[in-house]
C-alpha cells in the first residue's frame, strides 16, 4: 500500500474556487460591523463609506484590483478614517494574506528546493520571505494581539515556528479551518481599529 501524499496546509481550502468570495463575503461583514458602530474617535460621526483600491500580488501575471473597506467620520473636525479589520488582507503586504500566512508556515515544513519552486511558482522574492519570516517570529510574537491571543491555545504554540503552530492549532488542512485562521488574525489587519474589539 502506497503512503498518501501529506497534504499541503489548506488546499483544500485554496482549490475552492468560491474562496475569494467567501472572503470577500467576510470582510463584507467586518465592514458592516464596523460601520454600525459608528466612529471611534468623536462618538457622534456616521460613518460613510472612503473604500480605497489594492491590487494585491498572488502569482498571477495579472493582478485583479481590489478595493478595500473604509470608512471615514462625517464630522468637521473629525473626518477619522476607520479600516475595518479584513481576512483579505494583511496590513500593507502586496500579497494576499493568505499566501503571506500559508508560505510562510510552509517554510517551516518543507524542503528548500520545494519552497524554490512554491516562490517561483507565487513570484515571491527570497528576501520578501525572509522579511515575512521577521515579522512572525519578532514583529507579530511582540505584539499586544498575540500577547492576549496566545492565552487560548493550549498547549502553548510554539513561537519559534509561527505561522507554522498556529496553522495546526486551527487545524487548516481541514475544510474551512482556513478561514478560521484568517478571521483570528483579522484584528492585526487595521491600525485604526483598536484590536480588542476583535479578540
Amino acid at each position: 500500500m502506497k503512503p498518501t501524499k501529506r497534504e499541503f496546509f489548506g488546499q483544500h481550502d485554496l482549490a475552492n474556487p468560491s474562496l475569494p468570495q467567501y472572503l470577500r463575503k467576510i470582510d463584507a461583514e467586518l465592514a458592516q460591523e464596523v460601520r454600525e458602530g459608528g466612529c471611534l474617535h468623536c462618538l457622534v460621526g456616521v460613518l460613510h463609506s472612503a473604500k480605497y483600491k489594492r491590487k494585491p500580488r498572488s502569482g498571477q501575471k495579472e493582478c485583479q484590483e481590489e478595493l478595500r473597506q473604509s470608512f471615514c467620520c462625517d464630522q468637521d473636525g473629525c473626518r477619522k478614517r476607520h479600516t475595518p479589520p479584513s481576512v483579505r488582507f494583511l496590513g500593507r503586504r502586496v500579497y494576499w494574506g493568505v499566501v503571506v500566512v500559508l508560505v510562510a508556515a510552509a517554510h517551516h515544513g518543507i524542503t528548500p528546493e520545494r519552497m524554490r519552486v512554491l516562490r517561483e511558482a507565487l513570484g515571491i522574492d527570497r528576501r520578501t520571505l525572509e522579511r515575512w519570516r521577521q515579522w512572525w517570529l519578532e514583529t507579530f510574537v511582540h505584539s499586544p494581539f498575540w500577547k492576549v491571543a496566545r492565552a487560548r491555545f493550549m498547549p502553548r504554540l510554539s513561537e519559534k515556528s509561527l505561522p507554522l503552530s498556529l496553522a495546526r492549532a486551527f487545524q487548516v488542512a481541514r475544510s474551512g479551518q482556513l478561514l478560521q485562521l484568517l478571521r483570528f488574525l483579522s484584528p492585526i489587519t487595521t491600525g485604526s481599529i483598536p484590536w480588542e474589539r476583535g479578540c
